[in-house]
């Protein structure tokens, strides 16, 4: 497993960091920040770049790039707090659709419309703060006009926004991996309530099914259907390594802005990053960042190659980056003194960005306890309680 980029993906991710600090500067952040920005013109430059379909297969009209493409993009999208739809239609929506069988007719269409930039996606899967699928309770059963669906997600991904949203529910009276389907429903059918979030960037919304009729033409796959849950395992890793590289991409930008505020501010007539203890402090910042990083990578490559350890490498990586960001958000803010605090500073872009994307997927607290768990150090039915559902 080369643990190098490669000059093609090196190029790409030098691409796309450039586009997006033209297409998204701070200024474009504030803005959505304050309620005057409309992340409508970034999405239009991304669809012209056709960065929807990177990861769509060809047959469907995308890039049909691999696993690695996309990981970098999410440390992008991270390093620049980038708003809109493309982190969950290209991490969450089109992982899931094509997990579930890209050959149906449903699954097709709707590759097909996100590769040419027609369509927007997410997952409501998450339910008491937990984003696993033996947490669903939400529950669907069948009626002589389709499927009927009854309960509350939470926290879903711009679920206030996507066009089409991939509900996870299960047939009544199962648990665990048994009877779980799930159902594709534009999101004008739902009863969506958006969250006050910390970061505008990355907005949430809760969405209440009962009352919801799916038709039998929109079930991509039917409660009880073989493999649905494996096919949420796989597309919730792909997920939690594109959320941990993008908290690592924002942790990244804070680490680097406070290194050159540390070379400029001075006390005592030297500038602060010239005392030692502040040294020390300014390479465990840098340890925790490449040490993600790594493990984000790591993560992303056993994706790309259909790894065994996938499962265990993407709590590792989300673990780390959960880690790296309370340590960064928190060194950051002090080592800017008061300034780091203001909201003229941008530094609070990349912090929020963070802090956000640790909470979404499972924290670190939620993955060490489920890597204990794969590990075989907890029982395999005990469940991380203290998962905190994602709040304001």
């Amino acid at each position: 497993m080369d643990l190098e980029l490669s000059e093609d993906e090196a190029a790409l991710r030098d691409n796309v960091r450039s586009v997006l600090a033209s297409i998204c500067p701070p200024a474009a952040v504030r803005a959505v920040y304050e309620g005057k920005g409309d992340p409508a013109a970034v999405w239009a430059r991304m669809v012209e770049l056709d960065w929807p379909g990177l990861a769509v297969p060809e047959q469907h009209g995308g890039l049909g790039m691999g696993y690695v493409a996309v990981a970098l993009v999410a440390e992008e999208l991270g390093r620049a707090v980038v708003p809109g739809p493309l982190l969950a239609t290209a991490t969450q929506f089109v992982p899931l659709v094509r997990e579930l069988g890209a050959e149906s007719a449903l699954a097709g269409d709707l590759l097909a419309r996100v590769a040419a930039g027609e369509l927007t996606g997410t997952v409501a899967l998450a339910e008491g703060g937990r984003w696993e699928p033996d947490a669903v309770a939400a529950t669907a059963r069948e009626t002589a006009d389709g499927w009927a669906l009854a309960g509350t997600k939470v926290a879903v991904l711009d679920g206030a926004g996507a066009d089409e949203v991939l509900v996870v529910a299960r047939a009544p009276g199962t648990a665990g991996a048994e009877g779980l389907g799930v159902f594709a429903v534009p999101r004008a059918d739902l009863a969506v309530t958006a969250r006050t979030v910390v970061d505008p960037t990355l907005p949430l919304a809760d969405v209440a099914l009962d009352g919801l009729v799916v038709p039998a033409g929109r079930v991509l796959a039917a409660p009880g259907a073989a493999g649905v849950a494996e096919a949420l395992d796989r597309a919730g890793q792909e997920a939690t390594v594109a959320l941990a590289l993008g908290t690592v991409g924002a942790c990244r930008v804070v680490f680097e802005r406070t290194l050159e505020y540390a070379k400029v501010r001075e006390q005592y007539g030297k500038p602060i990053g010239s005392f030692q203890a502040l040294k020390h402090r300014l390479a465990d910042m840098y340890l925790a960042v490449e040490r993600a990083t790594s493990l984000g990578y790591y993560a992303a490559l056993t994706i790309a190659e259909d790894d065994p350890q996938r499962a265990v490498a993407a709590s590792m990586a989300k673990a780390a980056a959960g880690e790296c960001q309370r340590l960064v958000a928190h060194d950051g803010l002090q080592l800017h003194g008061g300034i780091g605090v203001t909201w003229e500073n941008d530094l609070h872009f990349p912090v929020k960005r963070a802090i956000s994307g640790d909470a979404l997927y499972g924290n670190a607290v939620h993955h060490r306890a489920r890597l204990a768990r794969m590990l075989g150090f907890l029982p395999s039915e005990k469940h991380d309680g203290d998962d905190p559902e994602v709040v304001a």
